[in-house]
């Protein structure tokens, strides 16, 4: 198949999928975490845009402390990341994060057209979710603004909704209206009147159609964020944390007339929650969904992860466990939603498992908390080839630095030296030390902290 020079594929990796901890948190968001399979939900989105758009013209929009992530998550696809990952400063929703991209291809294609999918949502059908996507790009090149709306299956309180009327060509639909989040009853109807869809968050324009309803319907906003001031290839945080907090619906969807829904069937869900998780991963004879180490009894209708330890479980239903290095969630599945809530209590209790992980990525490679109490604290650091780190030592400790593996260049007091696995180098009294990995393969130093 010929791939569209003009298409844009535009990622929006923002967010930090509470709902889905503790695998997921603020630092290690659900976009980055492999759920299902050996890729990450980014990944999995560029895989199935890969075989007919190009992969030159992807951008990905995430928030400034995940570039570094998602940029590794490309590459292990051989995509590379160069000037296709727009920093957001902080999190300003959907409206602000696909003008920001929007505004960014422009300098590029006066002629684009913008495909905007979440990074985070998850399709079964990949034939059939690309053959509504051609027809979105006709129907895009016709001036409408396409909505993917999909066929509901039974009644989701969970997701907004979007009411069809009359059809305007290839299938899609004029929109008559949003419709916020139904109850249960309002959610039956709909599915009983056939002309309401599930709300995807999946777009396809002309970057020329939205400029122009941008103007009309949302003139402040454009005209902010074409005078953003730029810091690098990032925007002021201070100026765009003035921007107003605001989804593409509310700004433009429900104002414009251009705005279309094109009915779609692929297998999609957002994985908002581990029940949406569940109910999209295939069950095994009991109804169970495992993964990890894990040995059970008399266990039905559950989704049992783990990532370290082993779970055993017994006689229960319908329940949620979910396991990693430092925390474990049990709920029952269908208020599993309901963690959202154990995290802002995490956020209001100043602890570090909302936000963190003890494996934590960074530009230079990964670190690991192995042990940590009141007297000492265990660190294991890998390196990334040719990467460097500064540490710096404050007056209550000392540490070693113990080559566990690979090859270390240490530099302290403007004097180098080179470590072989075995050897180390202590620290202590404000000391500081810059370790660089000269060789090709991983370097990993165990980092030893006493308390004094």
């Amino acid at each position: 198949m010929k791939k569209l020079s003009n298409v844009y594929p535009v990622l929006l990796a923002g967010g930090s999928g509470t709902r889905l901890w503790p695998v997921s948190r603020e630092r290690h968001p659900k976009q980055l975490v492999k759920f299902i399979g050996k890729d990450s939900l980014v990944q999995s989105t560029v895989k199935r845009l890969t075989s007919f758009l190009d992969m030159e013209n992807i951008r990905i929009v995430c928030g400034k402390e995940h570039v570094h992530e998602i940029a590794r998550h490309m590459e292990a696809l051989d995509i590379s990341a160069d000037e296709k990952i727009i920093a957001e400063p902080c999190g300003r929703n959907t409206a602000p994060a696909i003008l920001l991209a929007m505004l960014h291809i422009l300098k590029k294609e006066d002629d684009a057209v913008l495909c905007i999918f979440p990074a985070d949502h998850v399709i079964r059908d990949r034939d059939a979710f690309q053959e509504k996507l051609l027809s979105a790009l006709k129907v895009a090149e016709m001036g409408y603004i396409v909505t993917f709306g999909i066929r509901p299956h039974y009644p989701e309180t969970g997701y907004g909704y979007i009411e069809g009327a009359g059809e305007v060509g290839d299938g899609a639909l004029s929109v008559k209206r949003f419709v916020e989040k139904p109850d249960l009853d309002t959610a039956k109807k709909y599915m009983d009147a056939g002309n309401f869809f599930w709300n995807s968050g999946m777009f396809v324009f002309k970057a020329s159609v939205m400029a122009q309803e941008l103007r009309v319907h949302q003139p402040e906003l454009l005209r902010k964020m074409t005078q953003l001031p730029f810091h690098g290839t990032s925007p002021s945080q201070k100026a765009y944390e003035r921007l107003p907090n605001i989804s593409i619906d509310y700004a433009v969807m429900e104002k414009t007339d251009k705005a279309v829904v094109l009915p779609s069937d692929f297998g999609w869900s957002d994985i908002g929650s581990w029940k949406s998780l569940y109910d999209f991963i295939p069950k095994d004879i009991n109804g169970n969904v495992v993964d990890g180490d894990v040995v059970s009894k008399e266990t039905k209708n559950c989704l049992i992860m783990g990532h370290e330890r082993l779970i055993a479980t017994s006689g229960i239903k319908n329940m949620v466990v979910v396991e990693t290095p430092d925390a474990v969630f049990v709920s029952d599945m269908e208020t599993s939603q309901d963690v959202k809530s154990i995290v802002e209590k995490l956020k209001e209790d100043r602890r570090t498992e909302y936000q963190t992980h003890r494996t934590v990525h960074h530009p230079w490679g990964i670190s690991t908390t192995l042990v940590k109490n009141d007297d000492f604290s265990v660190v294991q650091v890998e390196l990334y080839p040719g990467s460097k780190l500064a540490i710096k030592i404050d007056t209550s400790t000392v540490e070693h630095l113990v080559v566990a593996k690979g090859l270390a260049k240490t530099t302290t007091d403007h004097q180098s030296r080179t470590l072989k696995k075995g050897e180390c180098v202590v620290l202590s009294e404000k000391q500081s030390v810059l370790v660089e990995n000269p060789e090709k393969d991983l370097l990993v130093i165990v980092k030893v902290k006493s308390h004094q």
